[in-house]
């Protein structure tokens, strides 16, 4: 077959195929476009718009990076990928990605727990200025294209698309896990793809009778293993959820997975430890003896909450303080330091959607992203198995692998 029997075919013009217009797709058109201008380029979509994913992310507010402060090491907050992400940074970082959007217009603000949201606190500024750009430097958007496989041709590469195959010198796949499919006549070594961000379903009433409680420095544990989550702690009506239930899912992805979704979840509602809990307790007996107990929470426990945890403690819920003895103390502590409940199921994490799992990284070459067995075809974002904690890191890990792609992308 002619390499130009497609539609997509300018004789002497050298084609660059980009699937996936997410931020990892538009991102690496963008780049390419700027670095190799000879290079055409042309994105290709499944969907009816492009960046959908970036127009929800964050609340819709675009939570595109973060500061990393705190973070001691990158692996704290990519349990799958860390090598891979400590070579992009070099090239790509989350201080890179903040200069980036803010040079394109994109001014941006901090939060306290180190989350880059763009001032505007609109996603759609970070979709239309991404957009705008790729309009702006000649990148073709094909909408409503998916692509069903990519196979080695004549000395690069055929895409099978809607209204016959077109041709590419190279190709940057950065779909997510659910199109893994169209690369199986390439044989790549792929890691299945399971969810790596959700919130715990908890059957349990009078949990749930609680929702809209937060506990905001809880950890949590999955009994028998040494997966752990820390952070807020949100109760909802079908179970629990918040930053420490999704880190938990994030780092223990596989294993929930293969559990189907079904465990023990130990909650320390404070977060501190079985001696800082006895501590609290300890003083409040001497400070509060003829107080009722449920009156008189931690620190960061409302009144409610600790209410509810004392009657989970089978204690009184009007006795006081100076009638605990160490018997209600051991029960609160218990209670409070590791608080277990079923883990029922999951639920998917509001609108947005990510896996671990994807392209095995043994495949590519960790400094240039490119196929070791295929040459010119090259993987960024979520199709590669790397995945982050919630918090900007997937999408900073979006970024910096594009980046990488279109610097390392010679020119042909």
């Amino acid at each position: 077959m002619s390499r130009c029997s497609g539609y997509e075919c300018n004789a002497g013009v050298k084609q660059t195929a980009v699937i996936g217009a997410g931020a990892a797709g538009c991102l690496c058109a963008i780049q390419i476009r700027r670095s190799l201008p000879n290079l055409a380029v042309t994105v290709y979509e499944a969907g009816p718009k492009p960046l959908a994913k970036v127009a929800v992310t964050g609340g819709g507010r675009c939570n595109f990076t973060n500061t990393f402060d705190g973070i001691k090491s990158l692996g704290q907050v990519y349990p799958r990928g860390v090598v891979l992400m400590k070579r992009v940074f070099r090239t790509f970082d989350n201080h890179a990605v903040m200069h980036w959007f803010e040079t394109e217009g994109v001014s941006y603000v901090i939060q306290e727990d180190g989350c880059v949201f763009p001032e505007s606190q609109d996603a759609m500024q970070v979709v239309r200025t991404l957009a705008g750009i790729m309009r702006k430097e000649g990148v073709q958007l094909r909408c409503n294209c998916p692509v069903a496989s990519v196979e080695t041709v004549d000395g690069g590469f055929r895409l099978d698309v809607p209204g016959g195959p077109v041709f590419a010198d190279r190709v940057v796949v950065t779909t997510g896990g659910g199109a893994l499919k169209l690369l199986e006549p390439l044989g790549l070594a792929i890691e299945k793809p399971v969810p790596s961000l959700f919130s715990f379903r908890i059957a349990d009433k009078s949990l749930c009778s609680l929702m809209g409680t937060v506990a905001p420095a809880a950890s949590v544990l999955l009994a028998g293993t040494s997966y752990r989550g820390e952070g807020p702690l949100l109760v909802t009506d079908w179970g629990l959820s918040g930053p420490a239930i999704l880190r938990l899912s994030s780092y223990a992805a596989r294993h929930l997975a293969d559990a189907g979704y079904r465990g023990r979840v130990l909650v320390n509602w404070c977060g501190l430890s079985e001696v800082g809990i006895r501590q609290f307790l300890s003083d409040a007996v001497c400070a509060n003896a003829r107080k009722q107990v449920g009156n008189v929470p931690p620190d960061g426990l409302n009144a409610r909450l600790f209410r509810y945890l004392v009657a989970r403690s089978g204690l009184r819920p009007n006795i006081l303080w100076s009638e605990l003895g160490s018997k209600g103390i051991n029960r609160l502590v218990s209670t409070l330091t590791a608080d277990g409940y079923e883990l029922a199921g999951r639920c998917r994490f509001k609108t947005e959607f990510v896996t671990c799992g994807g392209v095995s990284l043994s495949e590519i070459n960790l400094s240039t992203l490119e196929s070791r067995r295929y040459p010119g075809l090259y993987f960024a974002g979520e199709v590669l198995d790397v995945d982050a904690v919630t918090g900007g890191f997937n999408l900073q890990a979006a970024w910096s692998t594009a980046m990488a792609v279109a610097r390392s992308m010679p020119d042909l």
